[in-house]
């Protein structure tokens, strides 16, 4: 009970950390508002977040950090269905956690800081349509939950999984967020959506959804199989 406690408690730190980092970039550093090449140091921002989460809380809890993660490693044939809920559960209270510790640090600007109208690193489409926006945040985690999968498939190469799965999610949201803002996770999403509100709320669905099958998907595809004697 204590070592599941402990995991659950690295999952919300972490999620925490990835919504609190990643979208002060877009956010407090000014990247949002600079956007397409915004996107660069964005990307870097997530992406680097995660590589050093791995090798943080990976001893503890496996830095699944994401839900739809979780539920693709549940998939896979890679992680328990028992501590499911707790991860989800853990992974959505640190988003919403990152994303008030952001707003709180925004509201002390000079003036204050409307969330709904200046935006707190949310995602969302605008220039494309719903289904492209799906197909893009499917696609992408369907990748991201490969390369996982592979990363972490031997002994050899878990060393470098904190490297590989940083970078790849670094490529990937560089080349999604101009289409729905490369979220790619659940969690990453709901967390500032809850405070924006509006539009950010509408379209929170597909966030939801289309992650959790791109990943689901992907577990599916590359399941472990039972070893028979």
């Amino acid at each position: 009970m204590t070592n599941n406690y402990n995991a659950y408690l690295a999952e919300a730190f972490g999620t925490a950390c990835l919504v609190l980092l990643g979208c002060a970039s877009v956010t407090l550093a000014g990247n949002g508002a600079a956007l397409p090449l915004g996107g660069m140091p964005i990307s870097l921002a997530f992406g680097l977040t995660v590589t050093f989460l791995i090798y943080g809380i990976g001893p503890v809890s496996g830095c699944h950090i994401n839900p739809a993660i979780t539920l693709g490693l549940w998939a896979a044939n890679r992680f328990t269905g028992a501590k499911v809920v707790g991860y989800v559960a853990s992974q959505l209270i640190g988003g919403l956690v990152g994303a008030g510790i952001l707003l709180v640090i925004l509201e002390g600007r000079t003036g204050g800081y409307d969330p709904a109208a200046l935006g707190l690193g949310q995602t969302g489409w605008a220039q494309y349509s719903v289904a492209i926006a799906f197909v893009s945040e499917f696609v992408a985690t369907f990748i991201f939950m490969a390369v996982i999968i592979g990363s972490v498939a031997n002994a050899d190469s878990k060393q470098l999984a904190g490297v590989s799965i940083g970078l790849c999610l670094f490529v990937l949201i560089s080349c999604f967020i101009n289409v729905s803002g490369g979220s790619l996770n659940p969690a990453r999403s709901i967390g500032p959506a809850i405070f924006v509100g509006g539009t950010a709320i509408s379209q929170l669905w597909l966030f939801i959804v289309a992650p959790t099958l791109g990943a689901v998907s992907a577990g599916l595809i590359f399941r472990k199989r039972e070893v028979s004697s």
